[in-house]
């Protein structure tokens, strides 16, 4: 523990494309090497609850993408395409030639840009819990693609991107992680990567153009009441990658909270070897 955060490997920051970005180290020495990114508004602690299950087969690099957990941000990072870029220099500074990634929520687009960008970097992916369309989206994420910029650049995000948590979560989080999420959205944060989601509706018809091209091995894990990202999202992804599996789970948005136990055993048996068979 440290300052009572769960254990989630070796915490600590890296430069990377002059960011300062946070990183957690855990797993095995060996294996291929899996990438995991955080989801928003929550951060690297969203993954305390499936990390160790992961951690059995492969090494894990987990972090926070530039302007979301407790990561720096820029401007021109915040939308999925060169959040896609961003991820493949993450990769190079990592030493990483080829990789499993673990992108939910907002990773999931970023993800499958950078795998249709450079398909040898990637042995896997899981994605999942991302609007796909901005059509597809509801409730809240609707109205974020939505806003105009500087909606909320005089209001202090933090208590909103906790608070969605808190609302929005199966179980209770545990108050220094909730803490974490707040200071993830506090001050302009919310603004800025609210910026992120208002690029979908430039990104997204782009990347279904490019979703039949992507060879890569794709699991799609949400969950089946996601009252923001309904599960259309992902049917969109499974109905246009040509080797896809997608895993409807009993929960909301943040499945990885809601349903830790079957998501954990669901890509656990997919990085066992379950991908090779897509």
């Amino acid at each position: 523990m440290s300052g009572g955060l769960p254990d989630i490997g070796s915490v600590d920051t890296t430069q990377i494309d002059g960011l300062k970005i946070r990183v957690a180290r855990s797993g095995r020495a060996d294996g291929i090497p899996v990438l995991l990114t955080s989801p928003w508004p929550e951060s690297i602690y969203a993954f305390r609850g499936v990390l160790p299950e992961f951690g059995k087969l492969n090494p894990l690099i987990a972090i926070d993408l530039p302007g979301f957990g407790r990561s720096d941000g820029r401007p021109d990072l915040m939308s999925p395409e060169s959040m896609g870029t961003f991820i493949l220099k993450a990769a190079e500074h990592f030493g990483i030639k080829r990789m499993h990634a673990i992108g939910p929520d907002v990773g999931t687009l970023a993800l499958l840009f950078a795998a249709a960008r450079e398909p040898a970097v990637f042995e896997s992916l899981v994605v999942g819990s991302g609007a796909t369309s901005p059509e597809l989206a509801a409730g809240g994420l609707k109205d974020l693609i939505a806003s105009p910029s500087g909606a909320f650049a005089d209001v202090d995000g933090g208590n909103i991107g906790a608070g969605f948590v808190s609302q929005s979560a199966k179980y209770k989080t545990p108050p220094a992680v909730l803490e974490d999420y707040r200071l993830s959205s506090a001050g302009r944060r919310l603004e800025d990567a609210t910026n992120f989601v208002r690029a979908y509706i430039r990104d997204l018809p782009r990347l279904k153009q490019l979703l039949p091209g992507i060879d890569t091995p794709v699991l799609i894990i949400a969950g089946k009441s996601d009252p923001i990202v309904p599960p259309a999202n992902g049917q969109l992804l499974a109905d246009r990658l040509p080797h896809s599996r997608h895993i409807l789970l009993e929960g909301g948005h943040l499945i990885w909270e809601d349903a830790p136990e079957e998501y954990a055993a669901n890509v656990a048996a997919w990085l066992a070897g379950g991908y090779r068979s897509i």
